[in-house]
């Protein structure tokens, strides 16, 4: 079965050639992936036209390598991307945003980073492979948030220690954001962050991963090892 799309095109209707892309809940919900022509399809959609993107983010996050596959393939595109967060830009959301030339924020959304995390099972030397594969999973985002804020590295490794939600003053002044949403450029969708997301935390990740573990109950362990091997990556 394929999975649900967690993204959505319009195509300006005045006078610009401007497209309007928006990204909303989870990303890669279930599984990245499951359906391998995903991201494929992803890139085809966006090279079907030219000009200038409007990029709508109302998210808590999803799979990181999802999210950075979507992040280079904007960094590459030729027209010009401004990202509008209306809701929130949490966690993984937070990488793809970093890919706008402008990122505005409503004066009511959120964006949030964090560490990466997953879930591993072995002996000592692979819960080091686990360890050392957050260390460079995490070194890969600062990249995308050295990139747009200027922040060293300690100390936006410092912000993801601390789980660290920012409204638009705070991210303005970190520079994960470059100004205010003006009232008149507000998507259908603003004035409100997902209840989802405003509960999102540490713990509610933890319980996402251990409720599909769960459902490999009674199941052979080669398959409870494979769903191990496709989440493991994922990080909220």
């Amino acid at each position: 079965m394929k999975n649900k799309r967690f993204w959505s095109w319009n195509k300006d209707t005045g006078e610009s050639d401007k497209r309007t892309l928006f990204f909303n809940g989870t990303i890669a919900e279930e599984s990245w992936f499951d359906d391998d022509i995903t991201p494929k399809m992803f890139k085809e959609e966006l090279e079907k036209d030219s000009g200038d993107i409007d990029i709508w983010i109302n998210s808590p996050g999803g799979d990181c390598i999802a999210a950075a596959q979507i992040y280079n393939m904007l960094m590459d595109y030729q027209g010009n991307i401004t990202v509008k967060v209306d809701g929130i830009a949490a966690s993984a959301a937070s990488v793809i945003a970093m890919a706008g030339d402008e990122v505005l924020m409503s004066p009511v959304s959120m964006l949030m980073i964090h560490n990466p995390m997953t879930i591993a099972i072995g002996d000592e030397e692979e819960m080091t492979k686990a360890h050392q594969m957050l260390l460079s999973v995490k070194a890969s985002i600062i990249n995308a948030y050295e990139k747009k804020t200027g922040l060293s590295r300690e100390e936006l490794s410092n912000l993801m220690d601390a789980e660290t939600w920012m409204d638009v003053n705070m991210a303005k002044e970190y520079g994960f954001c470059d100004g205010l949403l003006e009232r008149k450029e507000m998507s259908p969708s603003s004035n409100r962050i997902s209840s989802n997301a405003m509960i999102f935390s540490r713990r509610a990740v933890t319980n996402s991963l251990l409720e599909k573990l769960r459902k490999t109950e009674g199941k052979p362990v080669s398959e409870v090892l494979e769903r191990l091997e496709t989440i493991k990556n994922n990080w909220r």
